[in-house]
């Protein structure tokens, strides 16, 4: 049976730092072309289409820093809850400039920090189910400490584009990617099932009749528990 990877705190990281590097390039680099189009005075009649590249650019990266600061980064002290208003706020921001739509149906209460980050990485999974737009539906339930997260989406028929799994992302969710190892172009799935496990929580993920569907369930405190006396024992 293969093992779930490992991976050191400074490899992780610096992939997650390259991840958001990638992310960033392609709004950072069209701001910097537009900016120098409006400083060639030889390009005046191009100015009008600068500043729109700009605009958007700048849009889009103030909505991949949003996330990232709250999916990736510590965004506050250590053990402290977050309210799911500032989730959804920065999931609007960041379906802005996705092609699909959101259909938010999360109640205003406070996760902790970490199932949080979980919630945030999944819908970002989500959203790359349906690349070419359709809908996108988000639902948390469950009491305090119990949440279960369920995420629903399906393609735009419009658009003549199958719902479908992003690829390698359920073997990087395991913690056991078809590769047999992780690299940035993989460290966003593969940290979302690292948030799974370090909260407790089972991660489904698969296509029934054309909808995708990602769920996290809380483990049972059984299973926990036996998850936690093998972990001990392989440690000494």
């Amino acid at each position: 049976m293969t093992d779930i990877i490992e991976l050191k705190a400074t490899d992780l990281a610096a992939m997650l730092c390259s991840r958001v590097c990638h992310d960033l390039i392609n709004p950072i680099g069209a701001i910097g072309n537009g900016l120098e189009v409006l400083a060639d005075p030889s390009q005046a009649e191009m100015s009008e289409g600068a500043r729109d590249l700009i605009a958007s650019a700048a849009k889009q990266s103030r909505a991949k820093l949003e996330f990232a600061r709250l999916a990736y980064g510590a965004s506050s002290t250590a053990g402290t809850d977050i309210d799911t208003r500032e989730c959804e706020r920065v999931a609007r921001i960041l379906f802005d400039i996705e092609k699909a739509d959101l259909d938010w149906q999360v109640p205003l209460i406070l996760l902790p920090k970490h199932k949080a980050k979980l919630l945030m990485n999944m819908l970002l999974i989500a959203a790359g189910s349906v690349p070419r737009g359709g809908l996108v539906t988000v639902k948390v339930t469950g009491a305090a400490g119990e949440e279960k997260f369920e995420f629903n989406s399906k393609s735009d028929p419009e658009k003549r584009q199958k719902t479908l799994i992003p690829s390698g992302s359920a073997g990087l969710l395991s913690g056991m990617p078809e590769e047999g190892s992780v690299d940035a172009r993989g460290i966003q799935p593969f940290y979302t099932g690292l948030l799974a496990r370090m909260t407790d929580m089972e991660l489904d993920i698969g296509i029934e009749t054309d909808v995708f569907f990602f769920t996290a369930i809380p483990k049972a405190k059984e299973e926990v528990i036996a998850e936690e006396a093998k972990a001990e024992t392989a440690s000494e």
